[in-house]
């Protein structure tokens, strides 16, 4: 079984763009699940550079959840994307900054979800120790409004 170990966090400032070794578009969408059932699982589609990866991820709160990714044709996923995932689509740049031993991603929110930026850290255990750099704010790591799939149905725009 493939578990990701995700921590998430807000940012205090934007001292971190000084730091930042790559940056991608990322556009994402997600399949409509049944309204009437507790999710067990988000599906969504995600392209970035020219890469297009179908995702499964367990719904439920915390740091660790299943995770399982495969790439597929890009044609294919523009498709989805557009006639198949709920909208508005997930637009967002993705910054990876490198502090210590690990890559932070720092996600900046476009479209509905604009104004918002995250930074997330993948451990390879809960317990797992990690430099905290000073422009590192609150934790959310436990805060469905910042998942992804939670974003498209409550965006940032209307909290």
């Amino acid at each position: 079984m493939a578990v990701e170990i995700e921590r998430k966090f807000l940012l205090l400032n934007d001292s971190w763009q000084q730091h930042v070794v790559s940056k991608n578009l990322m556009r994402q969408g997600y399949f409509a699940g049944p309204e009437k059932h507790q999710p067990r699982a988000s599906i969504r589609i995600r392209i970035s550079n020219q890469h297009a990866y179908l995702n499964i991820k367990s719904y439920e709160l915390g740091i660790s959840r299943q995770e399982y990714e495969y790439e597929i044709d890009l044609n294919d996923a523009e498709k989805m994307l557009s006639t198949l995932c709920e909208k508005p689509l997930i637009e967002k740049i993705r910054y990876e900054v490198v502090v210590g031993l690990h890559t932070w991603e720092i996600d900046v929110f476009s479209g509905d979800n604009n104004g918002l930026v995250v930074a997330e850290i993948e451990l390879d255990h809960e317990k797992e120790y990690f430099d905290k750099p000073d422009w590192l704010g609150e934790e959310v790591s436990t805060d469905a409004r910042y998942y992804n799939v939670s974003l498209i149905k409550h965006p940032f725009k209307d909290w």
